[in-house]
């Protein structure tokens, strides 16, 4: 029988430091779907709500973000009984989240996954 050793050299610290790395590439993408899909609901008289969404990420907390920064942002996402135009509407942020949570797991596994390859 023809035996095949191979040897494998861990360092934890590169690792640890890579898979951090990638998830937070992932979390980021992740937000940044999330954002996309809120732009959709978001609702729209001149467009500049829907203009100030952005993605960030805190890389050392691992904790992404969508935001949208207006001084009115809070108020048109409370606001249930503000009519819209059709498909847009009040909760447009915090509506999808749900719809994405799978994607977003999916987005930060695959960068995961990315870096372990490497």
């Amino acid at each position: 029988m023809n035996e095949q050793r191979a040897r494998l050299r861990w360092d934890r610290q590169t690792a640890t430091a890579a898979i951090q790395q990638a998830a937070a590439r992932g979390a980021l993408l992740g937000a940044e779907h999330v954002l996309q899909a809120s732009r959709q609901r978001v609702p729209i008289a001149e467009g500049t709500l829907e203009r100030s969404g952005a993605a960030s990420i805190d890389e050392q907390q691992l904790t992404a973000a969508v935001s949208y920064d207006t001084s009115y942002a809070r108020r048109v996402h409370e606001d249930l009984n503000a009519r819209h135009s059709p498909g847009r509407s009040a909760k447009y942020l915090e509506s999808v989240l749900p719809e994405s949570a799978a994607t977003v797991q999916a987005l930060i596994a695959a960068q995961v996954r990315r870096a372990l390859r490497s």
